[in-house]
């Protein structure tokens, strides 16, 4: 519970920060207030605590604070304070009445809490699976939040997560209240922020408590949240804990009758009003008050230098057997399931630490090369970039992780760790575009070579036929005459393979499907009407001859048209070769 009504009081200063403002921090965590929130949770959505739920939520926000290279230190609670002896029995309905001896925190005892009901032992499972990620575990010697407070109090942590409101008055500069994985946030609120927006200070807040009533003290009934800030703050922070010493908690009654100008009548029965743990005597409230102060600002906790304390600020090891077991037992995992749930945040976490390694030696001026850093970088290679929730990120090659090969992590933690890897990855993709960019110009020059051959051919083609033509216009006239006479000797020699590059240049052309006629190309022609031509064009130093293919073979004399089927013939044979 902590102290009523002091979580209302301190919403103005309430800061919703996303996740990634723990980057990089040490924080201290009490156990206790964790169990308690995801137990609710569990059963707010289950109705069963013995699905184990509790444990995995615990699982999930562990592995996503080590991500973000969080060291976490839990913090269990040890024995209950004397003086809360009082507030213990009352929650726990073990009755209502409270002997003398309970009330006075000097005649009673601590009480040793009953490790085996059913919160002791979600707290040992919970340990255990901490210790397996390599989270450590202090046993408080009383209140887990006292001594989370000390800690960050001495600097040994950032910051603190519990749901106690106390813990500001055991000495906490910084508390996240909650956090939401769902959401990527955390609430904090920070004691800087109390005293400059509120004017309040510990020794306020301790007097807060007081009025208003905590785990430690009943408070003063009659009494609300915003006439007990008005009457602290009346007095100042510096004061008020000595007003209390020197006159009691009457004081605060006086504050308020004189402010509302009661009644002379209400003002005596003042005392009468004022009831501290049943107490009327006020040397009595005095020392009970006394007691309470002191409890808040010197409470039971290991020392900063205690070897408890160093032990649990050192590094612990990752056990990703004794993980894999806890999950299977738990949760029912294989252990591929939990491999691939933990080693891609223990990555990232090690690619965060080189990060910070190499940001320290930059801010020292040692300014070295990743191949001569005494550690080796985790990260091998970018194989691609890729965006995750609108966020730019690299899926990296992993290198001396067992079990993990690729991941995806943020694309600014690679760009702070190993800028290198980038500038390897953008330097192969741009030579991979350039080549992709080269492939259609080589097609395109093998075409223009084809082409150019084609273009070769056919001008030795049409300069064998110019040869040709002076030399057998005699024997073309016969061979002419022989094929009118007997058509089955020319349609035996139209089987026959002839060479369109040969002497006699003749070449078999199909006029209809039932009919062979053998045409001589060496065979003078006209001399065409000149016009510009498209596909084929001839001169030479005697005279000039063209032959326009794509003109229609009616507009031609019957000797030209027949070349220029010919010659289609040919160029179509060409292509068809080539492809």
């Amino acid at each position: 519970m902590g102290v009523k009504n002091l979580w209302d009081i301190l919403e103005s200063c309430k800061k919703t920060l996303p996740l990634h403002h723990l980057q990089n921090k040490r924080v201290c965590i009490d156990l206790s207030c964790w169990m308690v929130q995801l137990q609710n949770v569990n059963k707010t959505h289950c109705g069963l605590v013995k699905d184990k739920s509790y444990i995995r939520n615990l699982f999930h926000r562990l592995r996503a604070l080590i991500a973000l290279n969080c060291s976490l230190i839990f913090v269990a609670d040890g024995s209950i304070p004397a003086i809360k002896l009082a507030t213990y029995r009352r929650r726990l309905n073990l009755g209502l009445e409270v002997t003398q001896d309970e009330t006075n925190s000097q005649k009673a005892c601590s009480l040793r809490r009953n490790m085996g009901s059913e919160f002791s032992c979600m707290i040992k499972e919970a340990k255990d699976i901490g210790l397996a990620l390599g989270i450590p575990c202090l046993d408080s010697i009383e209140e887990a939040e006292a001594q989370c407070a000390l800690l960050n109090s001495e600097s040994l942590c950032d910051g603190c997560f519990s749901s106690d409101s106390d813990v500001f008055l055991f000495g906490a500069r910084t508390v996240y209240r909650d956090m939401c994985l769902g959401e990527g946030h955390v609430v904090c609120y920070e004691m800087e922020e109390v005293e400059r927006k509120l004017g309040f200070g510990r020794n306020s807040l301790i007097t807060l408590a007081l009025i208003l009533g905590s785990d430690y003290s009943p408070g003063v009934h009659g009494l609300g949240p915003e006439s007990a800030c008005q009457i602290v703050k009346s007095i100042g922070d510096s004061n008020v804990l000595q007003k209390i010493a020197s006159e009691g908690l009457p004081f605060a009654k006086k504050i308020k009758n004189s402010k509302k100008q009661m009644r002379s009548k209400k003002t005596n029965s003042l005392d009468s009003e004022i009831h501290f743990n049943g107490s009327d005597n006020n040397s009595e409230r005095k020392n009970e008050c006394l007691q309470v102060i002191d409890a808040y600002l010197k409470p039971k906790c290991h020392p900063a230098d205690s070897d408890a304390v160093c032990r649990v600020l050192s590094q612990h090891p990752f056990q990703r057997l004794k993980l894999q077991g806890i999950c299977a037992q738990f949760f029912g995992w294989p252990p591929e399931k939990t491999d691939e749930y933990t080693l891609p945040k223990i990555a990232e976490r090690d690619l965060r630490r080189f990060a910070n390694l190499r940001s320290t030696s930059s801010e020292l001026g040692v300014n070295l090369p990743l191949q001569k850093i005494p550690v080796k970088c985790p990260v091998s290679g970018v194989v691609k970039q890729r965006k995750v929730q609108g966020t730019e990120c690299f899926e990296v090659l992993w290198e001396g992780f067992d079990g993990l090969k690729t991941s995806i992590v943020p694309a600014d933690l690679v760009e702070s760790a190993c800028p290198e890897k980038i500038a390897e990855f953008e330097e192969k993709t741009a030579l991979g575009k350039k080549q992709n960019q080269r492939k259609p110009g080589s097609k395109k020059s093998g075409n223009r070579l084809a082409m150019a051959e084609i273009d070769l051919k056919l001008q030795t083609l049409l300069l064998d036929i110019e040869s040709g033509s002076n030399t057998a216009c005699s024997t073309s006239l016969s061979s002419k005459a022989a094929i009118s006479e007997d058509r089955t000797t020319s349609t035996a020699a139209s089987h026959t393979k002839l060479d369109p590059r040969s002497a006699g240049c003749r070449a078999a052309l199909f006029t209809d499907t039932s009919q062979y006629e053998v045409i001589d190309l060496c065979s003078p022609s006209p001399v065409a009407r000149t016009r510009t031509v498209s596909r084929c064009q001839r001169v030479n130093d005697q005279h000039s001859e063209v032959i326009d293919l794509s003109e229609s073979e009616n507009e031609l004399s019957p000797e030209h048209a027949m070349k220029a089927r010919a010659l289609r013939l040919f160029i179509a044979s060409i292509r068809d070769d080539m492809s």
